[in-house]
């Protein structure tokens, strides 16, 4: 419970020192207007009040990752710890932060145009059909898992809860921020962070025998490496490129540039303090029950989820906890079908005032993420496909982000180290799991192991004498 206990307060003072710090590296103009006060559309350039905002956004980026993906990670033992603390502070919330910022004082553009601007129009359009594809992902993806816990926790057909959930969906990206969004996320972060405060105290009060950090990394029940596969697993909980897409989301709504910090930054640390805290009760649960029941079925994310909240919160406290299991995932799921009409919309120029105008850029995107939907439920394996797909892009996502990040940092003679550093390892871990992933180029070149790790390296290295080379010229 030390290492617990100790990276549980890193995360906090990081958001005050460390987050004080990149604060004041970008150096926001507090005084200036931001895009919902300048373009106030009663649709997506929306002012709210500012603790409803940071509502939004830590639901927009709370989904599976920091629950099922910080279990997924304990699975490497407590290395997972020290990847969710390092991760949450000096990248994930430093890339949340930076890209949202940008966005504001960019009058809310998207994420593709904020790549166009800083990496090229090629890239753009390289990147708007790659960001695309991965919000229809998470669309997708983000529908099964609540649609199976509602199911088994009401007995109704788990198809009907799809039909539920996806029809939130579609008036969500459709209606005003406002009607919907921001009338039931409040009640969503309720269940949630009931759950997260609840598991946290029963750790204090059950003290369980958690590895310690200095004792070295624990048992480890996963085969696979540590690097690169953790850093992959562990997305949300650490760095999610996903959350670039979603910070414009709420930089068209907020009323004042001063709470950018605790918006963006502040929502990545919360998020990486549920995911530090789901790791923690995951290294317990392995440590009583291993990772498979006597049959040998490995134990799902949600059955560890359902096992500890039954046991640990009571039967109130877990019917609140896994509705807030159910809820993260599908306020992640809406808002990427909201970004995915936007950024269409954006680089269309196709003005989204009028229901007509939403619908025709919208349609297409839901009978796509239908599409995607019924291939994960025909086939056995369809679900783990695409979320292989989902973890990998989410993580290439945040490579493009931090790299257009740094160069804007660099021609506004900003200290640049702070994304520079993160972009070289995230590009580290990205080429080499794309090298040995089953659904790259593992399925051609299975004993490309060693090699992956060179080739990684090498990757780095190149994008940052690319990138010094570049800077040089300017």
């Amino acid at each position: 419970m030390v290492t617990f206990s100790i990276a549980l307060l890193l995360l906090i003072v990081g958001y005050f020192v460390y987050g004080s710090f990149v604060e004041r590296v970008f150096a926001p103009d507090y005084s200036a207007k931001t895009p919902a006060v300048l373009h106030p559309d009663g649709v997506d350039y929306l002012p709210l009040p500012s603790w409803r905002v940071f509502m939004i956004q830590f639901l927009n980026i709370a989904g599976l990752g920091p629950i099922f993906g910080a279990i997924m990670g304990a699975k490497f033992g407590t290395a997972s710890y020290l990847w969710i603390v390092l991760g949450t502070i000096f990248a994930g919330a430093v890339h949340d932060f930076l890209a949202g910022m940008i966005s504001l004082s960019h009058d809310g553009e998207s994420l593709p145009q904020i790549i166009g601007r800083y990496l090229g129009k090629n890239t753009q359009k390289v990147f708007g059909v790659f960001a695309i594809i991965l919000m229809i992902l998470v669309g997708a993806v983000f529908v099964s898992g609540p649609a199976e816990i509602l199911a088994g926790m009401t007995e109704w057909n788990p198809f009907l809860w799809i039909g539920i959930i996806f029809a939130y969906y579609v008036l969500a990206t459709l209606l005003p921020i406002d009607k919907i969004i921001g009338k039931v996320y409040p009640l969503f972060a309720i269940a949630l962070i009931f759950m997260a405060l609840g598991l946290l105290v029963m750790l204090f009060i059950k003290q369980p025998e958690l590895p310690e950090m200095w004792n070295g990394f624990g048992v480890k029940y996963e085969t696979n490496p540590i690097f690169p596969m953790m850093f992959i697993s562990i997305a949300c909980g650490a760095i999610s490129g996903f959350h670039a897409t979603q910070s414009p989301l709420m930089a068209r709504c907020m009323k004042n540039v001063k709470i950018g910090r605790p918006i963006f930054y502040g929502a990545m640390v919360t998020e990486g303090i549920v995911a530090l805290i789901w790791a923690a009760v995951a290294t317990y649960f392995f440590a009583e029950n291993g990772v498979a029941d006597e049959s040998g079925r490995v134990f799902s994310g949600a059955a560890i989820a359902k096992s500890i909240c039954h046991d640990w919160l009571g039967s109130f406290g877990y019917i609140l906890a896994m509705l807030g299991i159910v809820f993260a995932p599908i306020t992640s799921g809406d808002t990427a079908l909201r970004s995915a009409r936007l950024m269409v919309a954006d680089a269309m120029s196709i003005e989204q005032k009028s229901i007509p105008k939403r619908l025709m850029v919208s349609i297409p995107l839901f009978v796509l993420t239908i599409g995607i939907l019924a291939y994960s439920l025909i086939d056995k394996n369809g679900f783990a496909i695409i979320w292989r797909y989902f973890a990998w892009c989410n993580q290439a996502l945040s490579v493009f982000t931090l790299w257009a990040i740094t160069v804007y940092l660099f021609l506004e003679k900003k200290n640049f180290i702070i994304t520079f550093v993160p972009a070289m390892f995230m590009t580290a871990v990205c080429t080499t799991y794309m090298c040995v992933a089953p659904e790259c180029l593992g399925a051609f070149f299975p004993k490309l192991q060693n090699e992956a790790y060179i080739i990684g390296i090498v990757a780095a290295l190149t994008s940052g004498s690319l990138f010094c080379l570049w800077a040089r010229k300017k």
